[in-house]
């Protein structure tokens, strides 16, 4: 697969990722977070299991250790995601887990002990400021739903950075697999606080299977295929493209309109990613000089 190809794939995820808002809306009005988490993951697992089983029939010990390590941020960042989704509204809870964008370039130059590039840390200020206008009017403020989206964006950081590191190590298609049932094995732990559901009504069900399918089954098997062939930054960065396709389709559903101003912050997000994918570069990140 082509760099191009690879974040063209991302940019298709991050399309599927912008609906999960509203499948998250839909299923949040009746359903608990255990419950959303461990149904959305365990039928993920279930049908690409199905579909690929001659593939993952062979494993290795070290494919399953990655999945397990990688589905402990994404067990966090749908933990606090879904409960902060519960006392915010979604325009701010998309923005601040939008954030992840800000986060993976700050952890990337923590681990390599290298600093991010003028052109990345224009590409964050642009997009950080398409973000900002995509939700003026919204009371904004560091609220206990917000903080919780705060630590979902810190969660995603951490899982994209690691994704990229065993992407390249083991199998990515098993490893896109098997996270998703270690993330379901892990989201059986809040039942311990949570009385488990089961989807009962149209609505349930609708939100659980675009969730399970076309978020997880889709969003979170392909990642680690296409991130074998981009790095973390790049990823982060067209995953910023989320609150724009949550906006788009919040008004295709539930009739929402974008303002002036949210126009002007999806204009900027864009090409904030463009300015960080398409500007032919040399360095991703440059080595800190010495003084």
């Amino acid at each position: 697969m082509s760099h191009t190809r690879a974040n063209l794939l991302l940019i298709s995820i991050a399309i599927a990722w912008g609906s999960s808002y509203i499948f998250m809306k839909v299923g949040l009005e009746s359903l608990n977070t255990s419950s959303i988490i461990v149904w959305r993951f365990a039928l993920a697992f279930i049908v690409m299991a199905a579909l690929f089983y001659k593939k993952i029939i062979r494993v290795t010990k070290q494919t399953l250790v990655a999945s397990a390590i990688l589905a402990l941020p994404m067990y966090g960042v749908f933990v606090f995601l879904l409960n902060g989704m519960q006392s915010t509204t979604v325009s701010t809870a998309s923005f601040l887990t939008s954030t992840t964008v800000v986060f993976v370039p700050l952890l990337h130059a923590l681990i390599t002990k290298h600093i991010p590039s003028r052109k990345t840390m224009m590409s964050l200020a642009v997009v950080v400021a398409g973000l900002a206008l995509l939700t003026i009017g919204d009371d904004f403020g560091l609220s206990y739903g917000a903080i919780l989206c705060l630590l979902c964006a810190i969660c995603n950081a951490l899982y994209l950075v690691w994704t990229n590191h065993y992407a390249k190590k083991v199998q990515p298609l098993q490893l896109g697999i098997f996270q998703l049932g270690f993330t379901a094995l892990y989201g059986c732990v809040g039942f311990a606080v949570e009385a488990p559901m089961m989807p009962a009504t149209m609505n349930e069900w609708m939100a659980i299977l675009g969730m399970a399918l076309l978020c997880s089954a889709y969003g979170y098997v392909l990642q680690p295929v296409a991130q074998r062939y981009t790095s973390a930054e790049e990823a982060g960065f067209i995953f910023s493209l989320e609150p724009v396709f949550a906006v788009i389709f919040a008004f295709m559903i539930f009739g929402e309109v974008m303002t002036g101003v949210a126009v002007a912050g999806a204009v900027l997000i864009l090409s904030g990613v463009l300015i960080a994918n398409y500007v032919p570069k040399t360095n991703v990140f440059m080595k800190k000089e010495h003084l």
